[in-house]
């Protein structure tokens, strides 16, 4: 029992202790006038005050332990009030209507905006949400990934046209000048191979090979077995290479007609590989066996892994959280201002539907609290929230029967003289 209800009772029992002290006190001195008159409000104060010491009491047992009629009046009806106080409470205190109403003036955007902002500049926040996406990293299992990987890259090379693949490879040479580069680049490397020692002597042993094997009539026979004999080897080869050293250096002109005329050749050579339909189908071909023969699931865990652990070291960077994290959770936070309306609604309709599926629950929560509690236990718990207030009814019925006793006793008076 709570110490305002003890306080109040002891009030109460004190008013009506007074009121029969002062009753028993006043009967050896009547017939005085004054006597007479507080006896008369003492007895009626008795009267009043133990009127409703009964009824205050009758509520919530049987007063003195004697099974009155009509008294313990909440214990025996328990069922009856907290059917009432089930049904009130749904249907009036807590009703799908005003609930729902109640819902809709929340702004629940703005209030979990203003926590939100607050939380996010706490360390413990911050430490947090770094462990949180430490631990997703870790939970995740490269190895069983390894295979979806390998069919999605396995998949893009597969839709590779190589048709439209090697028109962008020709395109580019194109504009990178690769037909420039290409005869610059064979000039030199022919150059560099005329320039040795040696090249002059396997041009003569190759051009006397050849004119050996030349067979030709009558005089022309003649004239190619003197030149044969008028030149050997090592000096057919210096003539042979003083003449492509004599090429290769006009060719490097860029004036040159003959360097046009090849870097035309070899530009229109890379435009129309396009349309060579035997290379299409040898790549074609060579890119198929590649992906058949292809085992690259140890690189790609391996890939993975070290992309999970570049992943952990980036999140555990002190500068990540504020130079990733934090912007990036501003950004969502001001796209979620932008949109709090659609958002208050969405999150009020939910919680309608909630309330409109699982309201009878409410009742049912408040019934099975209540019957958990035994008879005693709830008479005692009323007792200790409205006790006082009903203390003070006998206090006040006291103090009332004994105004009103002097009153009547006082008009009694009166009335005999008369």
């Amino acid at each position: 029992m709570s110490t305002k209800t003890k306080e109040s009772k002891k009030i109460a029992r004190y008013s009506l202790i007074i009121m029969g002290v002062g009753f028993t006190a006043t009967i050896p001195f009547q017939g005085s006038f004054w006597i007479d008159l507080l006896q008369g409000g003492f007895e009626a104060g008795l009267v009043g005050g133990l009127a409703d010491w009964f009824a205050v009491t009758a509520l919530f047992r049987h007063p003195l332990g004697l099974r009155i009629p009509h008294t313990a009046l909440l214990p025996n009806n328990r069922k009856r009030m907290t059917d009432a106080l089930v049904t009130l409470l749904k249907n009036d205190w807590l009703s799908k209507e005003s609930i729902q109403e109640k819902v809709k003036k929340i702004h629940f955007t703005e209030k979990l905006m203003v926590v939100l902002v607050k939380e996010i500049q706490t360390d413990a926040f911050k430490k947090g949400l770094i462990e949180l996406i430490k631990q997703m990293i870790r939970y995740i299992e490269v190895e069983k990934m390894t295979p979806f990987v390998k069919k999605q890259i396995e998949s893009a090379l597969s839709n590779i046209e190589i048709s439209r693949f090697i028109q962008i490879v020709s395109s580019q040479l194109i504009k990178e000048q690769f037909d420039r580069k290409a005869l610059d680049y064979i000039l030199k490397k022919a150059e560099t191979w005329l320039s040795k020692e040696q090249t002059s002597h396997r041009l003569g042993t190759i051009s006397m090979n050849v004119l050996n094997k030349i067979e030709l009539d009558g005089i022309l026979q003649f004239a190619l077995k003197s030149i044969q004999n008028l030149l050997d080897e090592e000096k057919l080869g210096n003539i042979i290479k003083n003449l492509l050293l004599s090429v290769i250096k006009s060719l490097k002109h860029e004036e040159e007609p003959n360097r046009e005329a090849l870097i035309l050749y070899i530009r229109n050579e890379i435009q129309v590989i396009n349309d060579n339909s035997e290379l299409l189908d040898s790549v074609e071909k060579w890119k198929n066996q590649l992906l058949a023969n292809w085992e690259p699931d140890q690189k790609i865990t391996e890939s993975l892994r070290q992309i999970q652990q570049n992943a952990l070291d980036l999140v555990g960077d002190e500068i990540f959280i504020d130079t990733y994290l934090i912007p990036l959770i501003n950004h969502l936070l001001d796209n979620l201002k932008e949109k709090n309306t659609t958002i208050d609604k969405w999150i009020q309709k939910q919680i309608a539907v909630l309330i409109e599926h699982n309201h009878s629950k409410i009742g049912n929560l408040v019934q099975e609290n209540l019957d958990k509690l035994d008879t005693d236990v709830l008479i005692d718990m009323m007792e200790n929230n409205i006790g006082k207030d009903l203390q003070w009814i006998r206090v006040n019925g006291a103090v009332c029967g004994f105004i009103i006793g002097i009153i009547l006793t006082g008009i009694q008076a009166l009335a005999s003289l008369a």
